[in-house]
């Protein structure tokens, strides 16, 4: 068994590793918090984990489309 653990440590850490958890680690400790009040911890950081996720990405494709330039151009070839 000890075999197994220093392999699995060895190759994390010469494996590149990169974790996008942006509104994950937020999402994850508000539900964490709910659910440890409803006596299920785990589970609510999970789905807080989630949902912290998808708002995160939601804000991002807004911030994209709002700084994306107008393709249609006021122009409208009339001199």
């Amino acid at each position: 068994m000890k075999r197994i653990l220093i392999s699995a440590a060895v190759l994390l850490t010469v494996l590149p590793v990169t974790a996008d958890a942006k509104g994950c680690i937020k999402g994850a400790i508000v539900g964490g918090l709910a659910g440890h009040m409803a006596g299920h911890g785990k589970v609510g950081a999970a789905a807080g984990c989630v949902i912290g996720r998808h708002e995160a990405n939601k804000a991002d494709a807004e911030k994209m489309n709002s700084t994306r330039p107008n393709s249609q151009s006021k122009d409208d070839g009339k001199i």
